[in-house]
């Protein structure tokens, strides 16, 4: 996965504009379910990795639902969302393998990534929030 990001070095807020995906899953018997898995990893993981965070006090966890989830939480519909574009490699010359949602694996990485070309400044702690990215590039 690669991924190309906004980020606005006065607020620190990061915007994901695209998501180029790959994989590579052997025979590919149902290409559009297949995309669907792909794109769907590829968006949750950026919400993850750019929005949400379970919280806790010294007892419990206080995130306990999807308004407390993260601020400002998981993406809703209606949202600038990235163009996402996937690639898939129909090999007929190995065994079937997994296909699930595997994208959501790497996007903090390539999230991370594009941010660190766009500022020169490594961000290491999810969620990359305004806040946290201002901060990395304080530090470098």
């Amino acid at each position: 996965m690669v991924a190309e990001v906004e980020v606005d070095l006065s607020s620190g807020s990061v915007t994901v504009t695209r998501m180029v995906i790959s994989q590579d899953s052997g025979p590919v018997s149902n290409p559009d379910g297949l995309r669907n898995q792909m794109e769907g990893g590829a968006l949750q993981g950026m919400s993850r990795c750019l929005r949400e965070e379970v919280t806790w006090d010294d007892q419990k966890v206080t995130s306990i639902d999807w308004r407390t989830y993260g601020q400002p939480g998981v993406f809703h519909f209606g949202e600038r969302l990235p163009v996402v574009e996937t690639m898939l490699r129909n090999r007929l010359d190995v065994q079937q393998m997994g296909a699930g949602e595997v994208s959501i694996t790497v996007a903090a990485a390539a999230i991370a990534n594009a941010i660190f070309d766009a500022t020169g400044a490594r961000v290491r702690q999810i969620p990359f929030t305004p806040a946290g990215v201002l901060e990395a590039i304080g530090r470098k």
